[in-house]
């Protein structure tokens, strides 16, 4: 099987910095793991890799979609699996897991028809209720977070007895994937988070979201939604703040929950002062086994 190396981790982990370097030293090119930064524009909230960072690394998967236009797991998917056919040495790099895991494993996407009325009964449940509430009842499910109708559908399954992760074969892979987790300590991470923070502000991410609404852009990610909430009203300034910092250290604990129980990764503690070292020769004897 192919190898692939993914390096993913929590904001300000920094997998950019690591997987530069990496990349250099062994010849990878980069694929975007990341669903928000596919979309052109969505560039400051995003914390998409800068040009001049990429120091000469080519990158794919990167500003690919219109905002208006949407890109789907079954998509990323299609993508990612044709460009690790045609490159010869691949990494991957974000923090979307599920997309990531669905693009490594032998899992097929199947439209089936629905019960809209089991549909109906879970309307004044949010997108991430029922996605919780569906984990309650299928803990190994491999399904879009986003994507209600296939959670509904999962959750369907589920409360019927037969549920959907014992039918695919996520566990199979069609790779031999390397995954390093970088790691933080979880005041760190908020540290960490409130300073990227006032860097995106200081950058121009309000500008950003209001350029995307005059153009009648809503952006349903972190940091886009809350202060297109401040912009219509909805939020005092520092209520905005307070959080996008709320659900960004909300979204890493799912994460690296996600990346422990479906992907079983190699931790490492992403302020080591070997770090890169470990990850450098836990890389070369990956590559030569």
């Amino acid at each position: 099987m192919k190898k692939i190396v993914i390096i993913v981790g929590p904001t300000g982990s920094g997998k950019t910095k690591v997987s530069i370097k990496i990349a250099k030293t062994f010849g990878f090119e980069i694929i975007n793991g990341d669903s928000v930064q596919v979309y052109k524009g969505l560039d400051i909230g995003s914390a998409k890799i800068k040009p001049e960072e990429m120091m000469g690394v080519p990158h794919h998967l990167l500003d690919i979609k219109d905002p208006m236009e949407g890109y789907s797991v079954f998509e990323f998917q299609k993508d990612v699996r044709a460009l690790i056919e045609r490159l010869d040495k691949t990494m991957i790099v974000g923090g979307t897991g599920f997309y990531i895991n669905a693009a490594m494993s032998k899992f097929e996407f199947i439209e089936e028809k629905r019960d809209e009325y089991f549909d109906r009964s879970y309307d004044h449940l949010s997108n991430i209720e029922v996605y919780d509430l569906l984990i309650k009842h299928d803990p190994e499910v491999m399904v879009d977070p986003q994507n209600r109708r296939r959670v509904l559908r999962a959750l369907e399954q589920a409360l019927a007895g037969t549920p959907r992760s014992t039918k695919n074969k996520k566990d199979e892979r069609l790779y031999d994937p390397l995954i390093i987790y970088l790691d933080l300590d979880r005041d760190v991470l908020t540290k960490r988070l409130h300073q990227r923070l006032e860097q995106q502000l200081k950058d121009g991410f309000v500008e950003e979201v209001k350029h995307l609404k005059e153009q009648g852009i809503e952006v349903n990610a972190i940091g886009y939604r809350e202060i297109s909430q401040y912009l219509d009203g909805i939020f005092t300034y520092q209520e905005m703040k307070d959080e996008i910092i709320k659900v960004s250290r909300k979204l890493a604990k799912k994460q690296k929950t996600y990346f422990m129980n479906q992907m079983k990764p190699l931790v490492f503690q992403a302020l080591s002062p070997t770090l890169m070292d470990e990850i450098t020769e836990t890389v070369r004897q990956y590559m030569e086994e």
